[in-house]
């Protein structure tokens, strides 16, 4: 790794969300983790899938519905998910969002 750190003074506000689909940018990524901002247009979603690591979700701005596995739930500014690997999940937003991933490789 050739960056000491990765800094954004904002997450909410770091790239301009789409007028329609999901913009997603790798903030940081070595061998240990990987961080991910997804900003998501209104009504956009990320279907079913799993990770093959265990992950983190952060929502710092907008609403979402979310399925973790057979549970549906409501998340919004500040919500946080430990979800571990191959948990199958999905994100769709009811608002413009701003979603932060981070994938913990070991």
């Amino acid at each position: 790794m050739s960056e000491k750190y990765a800094f954004v003074d904002d997450l909410r506000e770091h790239v301009p969300v789409p007028e329609r689909g999901i913009l997603s940018t790798t903030l940081q990524a070595d061998e240990h983790s990987k961080i991910i901002q997804f900003v998501f247009a209104p009504g956009q979603e990320l279907s079913a899938h799993t990770a093959p690591f265990p992950a983190i979700l952060y929502i710092a701005k907008g609403e979402a519905d979310l399925t973790l596995g057979d549970d549906a739930k409501q998340a919004a500014e500040g919500t946080l998910v430990h979800m571990t690997a191959q948990l199958p999940h999905s994100v769709k937003a009811k608002t413009e969002l701003v979603m932060l991933l981070i994938m913990l490789k070991s």
